[in-house]
């Protein structure tokens, strides 16, 4: 995304059709962090299912607030120090014109801010996989609230902010592979160091409940995704936006297939967890790198990403911590990957000239992906860490262990998913059989009915 480059000589005038376009990309990611909801929902137990949703959507309502209030100038106001933004007008979205463009573009400042607001809502929402089944409601508003003014606005400065000091370095992060995918996997991975596992984690079944729900969130979030990616270009003036939707469609069928094929000699089955999870991954990949590679690069990406990511998910497993939807295996490590393999597949042809090691460009673009890389993860890690110690001895961050046990929507929520009282007696609810890769390994060696 390039808040600060000028598309043309001339000065800007307002375009009503990169104008609309914009606001339909807007909608598009919008409508991701609905699709997040139902994707992480089908992933959980019966028990945990609404408070999954609602791990999404109140990010809708606390970030939406956030950002008009002073989120907006945190992020895209005037430098300051080149860690953090800030401008009056922008303070409540109360000094700005109808009209007014967005520096060096043809869209109005208030439909860059509705785009980049979708953007902020989904982030948080993206850590609340890690963290399924045993957090408070209530903590977890909390946490939303401050993380986002204390790292998400900071980060998306560093990188898509004029005068951010990752931006001016070269950093190149398209549409969110630090400020969104590894800023989002290194908060979940501080977070549950802090709160800890679930009860019964490697040794209880904790299968998805609803496998069909699972490829709904996903469908919507490969849907939204072209919003997401080619609307980050702001316009359609040149054709990246364009090149960066052909390689977000041919990124995420590469490592889907990848994944599967994966799954298939490793576990000699194709799970449909595994072609969502597999999408996803593509996906969370090609978002930084896509508006700098080729469609082969793309390809090459995806692939890299469905197999590393679909092996990463096991790594819980070995080293002990309960990253419950795999927002660690996936969202980090796949924008990793991403946004390292730029200074690999760059070719200098898209979204600027810089080229990677496979086009003449040497390792000069692989060092400041790293040096971008590294920062997002290490501050989002541990700040989010000390944000989740606060609150757990401030107000608790985790429900009881009973209340865990008995199901967290019900005490959490007073409601259950779904009702069958009228679907007569001995109806025993069972969750979807286990599968291969991405579905909970220790579990499949159980017999256990989980309901």
């Amino acid at each position: 995304m390039p808040p600060g480059i000028t598309l043309a000589a001339d000065t800007p005038t307002l375009s009503a059709a990169n104008t609309g376009f914009m606001l339909i990309c807007s909608a598009l990611v919008m409508i991701m962090t609905p699709g997040l909801a139902f994707f992480y929902g089908g992933m959980v137990r019966v028990k945990s299912t609404l408070n999954m949703l609602m791990m999404s959507f109140i990010s809708l309502g606390i970030v939406t607030i956030l950002w008009v209030l002073y989120g907006f100038s945190a992020a895209f106001g005037t430098d300051h120090g080149s860690l953090i933004g800030w401008s009056s007008d922008y303070v409540g979205l109360s000094g700005i014109g109808l009209t007014q463009l967005w520096d060096g573009y043809t869209i109005p400042i208030y439909v860059f801010a509705v785009f980049q607001l979708m953007f902020a809502i989904i982030t948080p929402a993206l850590i609340s996989g890690a963290l399924a089944d045993r957090v408070k409601f209530s903590a977890w508003a909390l946490f939303i609230t401050l993380w986002a003014t204390l790292v998400y606005f900071p980060i998306a400065h560093w990188v898509w902010g004029t005068g951010g000091w990752a931006f001016d370095l070269g950093v190149i992060d398209f549409a969110g592979g630090t400020a969104v995918h590894i800023n989002a996997g290194a908060a979940a991975l501080g977070v549950i160091l802090v709160i800890g596992k679930r009860v019964g984690f490697k040794k209880d079944p904790m299968r998805p409940h609803s496998l069909p729900l699972v490829m709904l969130g996903a469908g919507l979030l490969w849907f939204g995704w072209f919003g997401f990616n080619a609307g980050s270009w702001l316009g359609n003036d040149d054709g990246v936006g364009a090149l960066m939707f052909v390689n977000t469609q041919v990124a995420t069928a590469a490592a889907m297939l990848a994944w599967l094929i994966y799954e298939k000699i490793r576990h000699g089955a194709c799970t449909t967890l595994g072609a969502a999870s597999g999408a996803v991954a593509g996906l969370v990949a090609i978002t930084p790198s896509g508006g700098s590679c080729s469609p082969l690069g793309a390809i090459a990406i995806g692939v890299v990403a469905g197999v590393l990511c679909a092996m990463a998910v096991g790594l819980k497993y070995k080293f002990g911590y309960d990253d419950s939807l795999d927002v660690v295996g996936v969202h980090l490590v796949g924008g990793v990957i991403g946004s390292l393999l730029i200074g690999f597949f760059a070719t200098g042809g898209g979204q600027s000239d810089a080229q990677g090691l496979f086009y003449g460009g040497g390792l000069t673009q692989l060092w400041k992906q790293l040096a971008g890389v590294g920062a997002v993860l290490a501050y989002s890690l541990v700040a989010s860490a000390i944000l989740a110690f606060l609150i757990d001895k401030a107000i608790g961050m985790r429900v009881s262990e009973d209340d865990e046990v008995s199901g967290i929507d019900q005490v959490e929520h007073a409601e259950t998913a779904y009702d069958f009282s009228g679907a007569g007696g001995g109806t025993v609810l069972r969750s979807a059989a286990p599968g291969p890769g991405h579905v909970d390994e220790a579990a499949a060696q159980t017999k256990k009915v989980d309901a």
